[in-house]
């Protein structure tokens, strides 16, 4: 894929959230994930290596769309940007951290989990947003409450997602994408199982059409 995506919420139904404990493990994970129909990856910055794993994603797997998730702080967007993100999520926002990323040039989702988050967020002109954590922020019920009075939010809700609920949020008119692990089991990644991580990525990318959206 070349170029800057437009937007995150229209590059894959799902989005891998990946944790890199080994920089080295960053490539062969990244080539399965995007083997598997899933080329949109999120590292999250929870780690010591997860810029050193963004970098190599960017220099070494060109189909893949990596970007940075747990986006905390603003001094963080640039050294994102720098090693190669060409998207950025955050659990939360802030007014600093939101002009940071909108600074970026790069697109971005800030996290919300109220209706006055999204309200916020739409009076500075952002609608693409992150739901989370959104099991336990309410889920699909919570997010179909908000279609009716906010329909111009559009989200991408991720924390506790996995394959057996992610077609209900799918199905949703006002979500273009999840997010999940599900499909990066730890044991997987430990094992360097890349076979097993691209059979789980491929069935994600399938529950676009158990979803019944044609994003």
């Amino acid at each position: 894929m070349s170029g800057m995506p437009s937007s995150v919420l229209d590059l894959a139904s799902v989005v891998p959230v990946v944790v890199v404990e080994d920089a080295a493990d960053a490539v062969p994970l990244a080539r399965a994930l995007v083997a598997g129909g899933l080329p949109a990856i999120e590292v999250t910055l929870r780690t010591p290596a997860a810029l050193d794993a963004i970098r190599a994603v960017a220099a070494e797997v060109p189909d893949a769309v990596v970007g940075a998730g747990t986006v905390i702080a603003p001094e963080q967007v640039g050294e994102c940007v720098a090693a190669g993100a060409r998207f950025l999520v955050s659990p939360g926002w802030t007014d600093a951290l939101l002009t940071a990323m909108r600074a970026s040039g790069v697109p971005f989702l800030p996290g919300v989990s109220t209706t006055s988050e999204v309200v916020a967020l739409l009076e500075r002109g952002v609608r693409e947003m992150k739901f989370f954590p959104a099991q336990a922020a309410g889920g699909t019920a919570y997010l179909k409450s908000l279609a009716g009075p906010l329909p111009q939010a559009r989200f991408c809700p991720t924390g506790g997602i996995g394959p057996a609920t992610a077609p209900e949020y799918l199905s949703l008119p006002n979500v273009g994408c999840v997010g999940g692990s599900w499909m990066v089991p730890a044991d997987a990644v430990a094992a360097g199982d890349w076979a097993r991580v691209e059979e789980l990525a491929r069935a994600a990318a399938g529950l676009r059409d158990a979803g019944g959206t044609c994003r």
